[in-house]
């Protein structure tokens, strides 16, 4: 069978939807939280030379006034550099960096100059201790790949014939030694390979706590079940001094020593939204962007774009860069158009949340939202992305307040976070000497009104990381 191969034309019919750039720019601007839109704006700031931040000043009576960049003389050359840059910076190939010219910072360095420094590792912390140590190279190579191998928890990963293979084959004897020295460095219970070592490391004055020892030593697995009969009949010891024992453990030993060391920087927390009560009772919503750059277009540049004499090329650059700068401030109103008719209708659907608490927050769905506010779901979730909103009752995400229900007897639904409060409620409230089961916590809901199963309740417990009525039981009368 022969195979023919020809070329021929073809005809075909194809329906593709493609976003502009403005509004491609406008779904990022409105994604963006607070901070990182800050960011944004400050780089547009730096690389649009038409758009300028509107500065604020005190005029003579003490009244805020603007004003405008006063027009340098040199115009014509400060734009002929500028598209110099832009054409340097579309034109290198990535990777490649341009040779800094006469006035500009090295980047580079600066940004190193503002670059928060590297918080120091627990191996780094380890080693300058092991440093110190008066010890032979050969010790020194065991004890580096050792601590190499202790983890953000403070735990040795690595087991000692993977440690021998890695130190020239040191015998195991040379190793345990060495490690016996790592184990003494602050943190204490650092380089244990096991709960149980980490915590015996840490019972530096064992003869004075020896049911705490012996409990450490046997009976981890049966605290942690809450197995009290099992542990007064082997150690003979009464519940209060097993009590007052798993007590010391609990609040003087760290079962993670490594984890008061961290490479992480702190996470803070800006609102984009605030709600506020005002004497009336209502509440008002207000977008929290005052601290952004107010930006306007360079008159410099529209005056130069209107004059005959600039170059037409210096006039297509000017084009696409007003373009780009009238799209971004677009965008960020709309943003904050936005964002505010959500949060008022947020408001709006969960007042009673704001009024009473959790237990009142109803059932939503970004699709309720979006029909109110008459956006598409799409742009809902966008807007409500990252974003926190600041109220009477405290900072939530946005998202907190979407939320499916379970229905109620009266066959109205009630939101999953107002069943996992009433839940909690429950067990706070129940005798701790003979906690409820999954079906006695159904039973009471179901008493309040909701209608839930049993694994519903065991489902919701476990997601609130609940133990069983087995491990809640205290063996202590209250």
């Amino acid at each position: 069978m022969a195979l023919r191969m020809e070329m021929g034309l073809q005809q075909k019919l194809e329906l593709r939807m493609t976003l502009a750039p403005q509004i491609i720019q406008s779904i990022e601007i409105l994604q963006l939280p607070l901070l990182v839109l800050e960011q944004r704006i400050r780089q547009e700031l730096v690389e649009n030379p038409v758009l300028e931040e509107l500065e604020m000043r005190q005029g003579p009576a003490g009244e805020v006034t603007t004003t405008d960049s006063d027009i340098p003389p040199q115009a014509q050359k400060a734009t002929d550099e500028l598209m110099h840059l832009d054409k340097m910076v579309r034109d290198y190939p990535e990777g490649a960096r341009p040779a800094v010219v006469h006035g500009e910072k090295d980047k580079k360095h600066e940004a190193m100059q503002n670059t928060a420094a590297r918080a120091m590792s627990l191996q780094d912390f380890l080693f300058n201790q092991f440093n110190l140590l008066d010890i032979t190279p050969e010790q020194r190579l065991i004890g580096e790949n050792i601590i190499y191998n202790i983890d953000d928890s403070g735990y040795l990963q690595s087991s000692i014939d993977e440690i021998a293979a890695a130190s020239n084959g040191a015998r195991q004897e040379d190793i345990e030694a060495v490690l016996k020295l790592v184990q003494t460095l602050d943190p204490p219970g650092v380089g244990a390979r096991d709960l149980r070592e980490c915590l015996l490391l840490q019972l530096t004055d064992a003869d004075a706590h020896p049911l705490v020892k012996q409990l450490i030593d046997n009976h981890l697995e049966d605290i942690h079940m809450n197995r009290f009969p099992k542990i007064m009949k082997e150690t003979g010891h009464s519940a209060e001094q097993i009590q007052e024992a798993i007590h010391y453990i609990r609040t003087h030993l760290n079962p993670r020593p490594g984890n008061l060391f961290g490479d992480e920087t702190p996470q803070y927390i800006i609102p984009d939204i605030m709600v506020e009560q005002n004497a009336t009772g209502e509440y008002e919503v207000r977008v929290e962007d005052g601290q952004l750059p107010q930006l306007y277009i360079s008159p410099l540049y529209q005056k130069m774009l209107a004059d005959q004499s600039t170059p037409e090329n210096a006039k297509e650059f000017i084009k696409r860069k007003i373009q780009g700068a009238r799209w971004l401030i677009e965008a960020i109103e709309q943003r904050r158009g936005t964002l505010r008719s959500i949060a008022q209708e947020i408001v709006k659907i969960q007042r009673e949340f704001f009024e009473r608490g959790i237990t009142e927050l109803r059932p939503l769905k970004m699709r309720t939202i979006a029909e109110s506010t008459g956006v598409h779901v799409s742009t809902v979730s966008r807007a409500i992305a990252d974003k926190y909103v600041q109220t009477p009752r405290g900072i939530f995400p946005l998202k907190y307040f979407f939320t499916g229900g379970t229905r109620n007897f009266e066959g109205t639904m009630t939101s999953r976070k107002s069943v996992k409060q009433l839940l909690l409620d429950v067990i706070s409230g129940e005798d701790k000497t003979n906690p409820l089961s999954d079906g006695g916590i159904a039973s009471k809901l179901q008493g309040q009104g909701i209608d839930i199963a049993r694994r519903t309740v065991t489902k919701y417990r476990k997601a609130l990381k609940i133990p069983s009525s087995r491990r809640r039981k205290s063996y202590l009368p209250t």
